[in-house]
């Protein structure tokens, strides 16, 4: 953690918040994986389509992982720095089911996005507490999408039914 930093918020703060998103971070990328990983492994009827549902939702997913970091660091704080950080960190499980069914994915999928939309919304109201107005705007974004990608995921899925 540097000392010095141009942004205005109280050092706690800062130790706070950068600490609470590289632990989104973990899980984002956990998330990035799991999604690819049973976009790689998807077969069936549908498999296209589920196909491509997972690949633009990891890229969705993906795409948050530098904002996240680099305003860890904007900010003056720190961020990940392996990926043994992420496993200690990191609140999604992994699978690494040699076989699943693709309606087991999408559940799977479904829960994990349940779990980071949680994870968002602790960020956010910390981040909103420390009168951190940049942070908890991006946030605000990312749990719009991740809400649509639960949706997605749920009307895609036997959840709908």
């Amino acid at each position: 953690m540097t000392t010095d930093t141009l942004i205005d918020l109280p050092r706690d703060a800062i130790k706070d918040i950068s600490s609470k998103l590289t632990t989104l971070l973990a899980d984002v990328f956990a998330l990035y994986i799991k999604t690819k990983n049973f976009h790689w492994h998807l077969s069936g009827p549908h498999f296209r389509d589920y196909h491509l549902l997972l690949d633009e939702q990891a890229d969705q997913i993906f795409s948050m992982t530098d904002t996240i970091a680099e305003r860890a660091r904007k900010i003056g704080g720190s961020t990940l720095r392996s990926i043994g950080q992420i496993a200690r960190l990191k609140q999604i499980s992994d699978n690494d089911i040699t076989v699943i069914a693709t309606a087991d994915m999408l559940k799977e999928l479904w829960g994990d996005n349940r779990l980071l939309l949680s994870i968002l919304r602790k960020t956010h109201n910390l981040c909103s507490e420390m009168n951190d107005v940049a942070s908890a705007s991006l946030i605000e974004n990312w749990i719009d999408e991740t809400e649509r990608r639960i949706w997605f995921l749920g009307a895609s899925s036997e959840l709908a039914k």
